[in-house]
């Protein structure tokens, strides 16, 4: 899950690291006017969970009230990397006396060891530093997991990254302290990464320009006060906003992503597939399976729309709503399903799935062709539930083919749904 700027630097100030002072966030431009003097310099800030924002415009400085207003106005709506911004952070802009710094913490994944990054070219994309001039990074790895970062390596990263910023040397004591509180703040609220990016060196010390900080959702059990001093109630999507439809499973209780941006552009030359597999493993490999058969026997014409997870026993309401998410969204040509009943019931899958055809159908909604099979527990009941659905409202489910039992394996259903599909649209 992953905070906010304004966030980020609440808990960063909490922690007793200086970060420039907020003058509040914004929906309209209008409202900045009067947070904002005539000759005040401020930035202004998109506050989207996506990264890029400098370069694509969602990072600008004004000189004061008139121009914070009139580029408040351009930003607010405009699209940043398919994400819609929508609140401004705007802060007193930070006048610097030294260069721009990089100071981050994470987990090496290879061996879980904590590691300390820092650089002085701070500002800038990591990576970019990484690959470019590897000589300004100083990496340490602590394979102790220690809950405070040993006095000897903060001395080290401080003395690093002071040496290598104008005035920096002056600071050292300064930059020693600042690292250690992102350690700490790292450790504390159990992040995946604690980042500043940039650290800028200013006459009253070493302020948190931007801030990052991503927690591990494994441990957001234990951040109940965070959630309270952020004014949180629920967690939120870990890499980016959720779209529409993630918003939308999440109440409902299932798991739910899109695989396309939420203005993706059909491509009226290819087919998309949307998934309501039985649980997580199926929903992997029914994404796989989709995109292989696509690319070995249609040409790379078939792109899947999303993966879900129904969870372990799904109600009747619930799996209802996994298919009228699909069937609403205008993208979606076939829907594929799989049910292999083990903890969850065939018999609720498919009245969930006829359900959801007949009052769509009542209603003139959109429908799309489903195709799937089901296998597994409640299996005799949830067969004879859907031949008699067949015998009474056989025009509400003329477009559902559902293979009962293990008579063909879901590759072969899988592809066969394809071929149907692409028939109907006179393809070859």
């Amino acid at each position: 899950m992953r905070l906010y700027e304004n966030e980020a630097k609440t808990v960063f100030e909490r922690e007793g690291i200086a970060v420039p002072r907020a003058l509040g966030v914004f929906e309209r431009a209008a409202d900045i006017q009067g947070c904002v003097g005539p000759d005040t310099p401020v930035m202004l800030k998109a506050l989207v969970l996506i990264g890029g924002r400098g370069k694509a415009g969602g990072v600008r400085r004004a000189a004061g009230q008139a121009e914070a207003v009139s580029l408040a106005a351009e930003m607010l709506g405009r699209k940043i990397r398919g994400y819609s911004v929508e609140r401004l952070l705007v802060e007193e802009a930070v006048e610097t006396i030294g260069g721009a710094a990089y100071v981050g913490v994470t987990m090496n994944p290879a061996d879980f060891n904590v590691t300390v990054i820092v650089s002085p070219a701070g500002g800038v994309d990591i990576e970019q530093v990484a690959r470019e001039s590897p000589e300004k990074i100083l990496r340490v790895e602590l394979p102790g997991n220690d809950e405070i970062l040993p006095e000897a390596e903060a001395a080290r990263l401080a003395a690093f990254l002071a040496s290598g910023l104008a005035g920096g040397m002056a600071q050292v004591d300064a930059l020693k302290s600042v690292i250690s509180k992102v350690y700490a703040v790292f450790q504390k609220y159990d992040c995946k990464i604690a980042e500043i990016n940039p650290l800028l060196l200013t006459a009253a010390g070493p302020v948190a320009a931007d801030a990052k900080i991503v927690l591990d959702d494994n441990g957001l059990y234990r951040q109940g006060g965070l959630f309270h001093l952020l004014g949180l109630t629920t967690a939120r999507h870990d890499v980016s906003e959720p779209t529409r439809n993630e918003v939308r499973a999440r109440e409902a209780g299932f798991r739910y992503v899109d695989l396309l941006a939420e203005d993706h552009k059909k491509d009226p030359e290819k087919l998309y597939v949307g998934l309501v597999p039985g649980g997580a493993g199926y929903g992997i490999f029914s994404i796989d399976e989709v995109a292989n058969v696509g690319d070995r026997f249609f040409g790379g014409r078939v792109i899947p729309v999303n993966f879900m997870d129904s969870g372990g026993g799904p109600t009747v309401a619930q799996v209802s709503e996994m298919f009228d998410l699909l069937f609403d969204n205008e993208v979606v040509d076939l829907v594929i399903t799989s049910r292999f009943g083990g903890i969850s019931s065939c018999d609720i899958f498919i009245r969930g799935l006829v359900g959801c055809l007949r009052e769509r159908r009542k209603a003139g909604r959109r429908v799309v062709p489903v195709v799937g099979r089901m296998v597994g527990t409640d299996l005799p009941s949830a067969r004879d539930f859907l031949e008699r659905a067949k015998r009474e409202t056989p025009g509400e489910l003329e477009d559902m083919q559902i293979t009962v039992g293990n008579r063909k394996i879901m590759a072969e259903v899988i592809r066969e749904g394809i071929r149907d599909a692409f028939d109907r649209k006179g393809w070859t």
